[in-house]
């Protein structure tokens, strides 16, 4: 392993009921909260008066900012801004799901920086400080409840690209109340369990030799994502697999499994470049690449794949090359992501080879990328040929 330092400054406050706690986590010096939400299912849901009536304790003024987009759009974090800065808002509430926190996110350090918030998302700025935030999380899926990264779309030039900065970038505590994720639709739950078995794998693909203790974590987390999303899926009132699926997303991705090395996160990249350009939902186009970067980075390191075969798809050996039992095993994952409901290709979205240069364009504009393997262009080509 490298040497490394953890810190993480989210509090997590897990559970039945846990919203109730959330008068007492706002700071005692904040007069104006904006509540930062998506589409309104947290009115249908019951949330928004929970929330709103634990504000209402404080007498505190409160501002709203509802409307984020799957993919959070930059013109939605530069009028969650200009509202911070005319207003005076003092504390951030994210309610909602993963696009949801990015926005807030990158809104809570716009509203500190004197130029515009895109700067900063395109790392030519470096923030000096953010307005504090939290969460209430109502869909399993990304981790930001608990890490400090984000990812923002322009729409105007096609990009899309995650950024973050620690501390800023944390929440200051996240509430996490599994019966708050029922009323979830079946895709987006779906979606949320590619997301998270995505983020775990992402991790799972490094170069280091000695992360016996990392490997065994991410395997044993996606053995029990395998075994309960099904079981989710056919009763999607359980509060049992949804409490199980919500700790699942957060452990994913809130650095505790990657301590020691980095893990590859180009197949991220490359989907950021995807539904940059034709806007489709992250974990569907994770779903279709993930796959095929496996098969595409296969000769890196085939004992690495053959072990996540045997470990986690319970691929035998008996009679297999290492080879055959990783293919095998990406079989499998992609097997298992179809069983779910998952998309398989590109052309599950409509998308052809057309804008595949503008793909591989925007994919490559911070150079080549992958910690597992380093990527260029013909990789990127090659990965969208095998997704079609």
């Amino acid at each position: 392993m490298d040497s490394f330092t953890f810190h993480n400054p989210t509090k997590l406050i897990f559970g039945k009921d846990q919203v109730e706690q959330l008068s007492e986590q706002i700071p005692g010096a904040a007069r104006k909260v904006l509540i930062v939400y998506g589409g309104g299912s947290i009115k249908r849901n019951g949330v928004y008066d929970i929330v709103t009536d634990q504000l209402d304790q404080l007498n505190v003024e409160i501002f709203e900012l509802p409307g984020v987009e799957p993919n959070p759009r930059l013109t939605t974090v530069r009028r969650g801004v200009d509202i911070c800065k005319q207003e005076g808002i003092d504390f951030l509430l994210a309610v909602g799901g993963g696009s949801v926190i990015d926005c807030t996110k990158t809104i809570a350090a716009g509203a500190k920086y004197d130029g515009d918030a895109w700067d900063l998302v395109t790392r030519q700025a470096t923030p000096e400080g953010a307005l504090p935030f939290g969460t209430v999380l109502t869909l399993a899926a990304t981790g930001s409840e608990m890490n400090g990264g984000a990812v923002i779309t322009n729409w105007e030039t096609n990009e899309k690209y995650g950024w973050g900065f620690a501390p800023y970038t944390y929440p200051a505590f996240s509430i996490l109340d599994p019966q708050h994720t029922i009323s979830v639709p079946r895709d987006q739950t779906i979606y949320g369990i590619v997301d998270m078995m995505s983020h775990l794998l992402e991790q799972y693909f490094h170069n280091d030799t000695q992360s016996p203790i990392q490997d065994e974590m991410i395997e044993g987390v996606l053995r029990t994502v395998i075994d309960t999303a099904p079981k989710l899926l056919d009763d999607l009132e359980s509060f049992e697999h949804r409490e199980t699926i919500l700790y699942a997303g957060t452990i994913a991705l809130n650095g505790m499994l990657q301590m020691g090395y980095r893990g590859d996160w180009a197949t991220h990249n490359i989907e950021h470049a995807v539904s940059a350009v034709y806007d489709i939902p992250h974990a569907g186009g994770l779903a279709i690449l993930f796959p095929n970067w496996m098969k595409h980075n296969l000769d890196t390191n085939v004992d690495r794949f053959a072990r996540l075969a045997v470990k986690v798809f319970h691929v035998s050996e008996e009679g297999k090359s290492s080879r055959e039992a990783a293919e095998e095993g990406i079989k499998e994952l992609q097997k298992f992501w179809s069983s779910l409901g998952a998309p398989q290709t590109l052309a599950d979205y409509d998308i052809g080879d057309d804008q595949f240069n503008v793909i591989i364009n925007r994919a490559m504009k911070r150079g080549a990328f992958g910690n597992f393997n380093k990527l260029e262009d013909d990789d990127v080509k090659t990965i969208l040929e095998l997704s079609k």
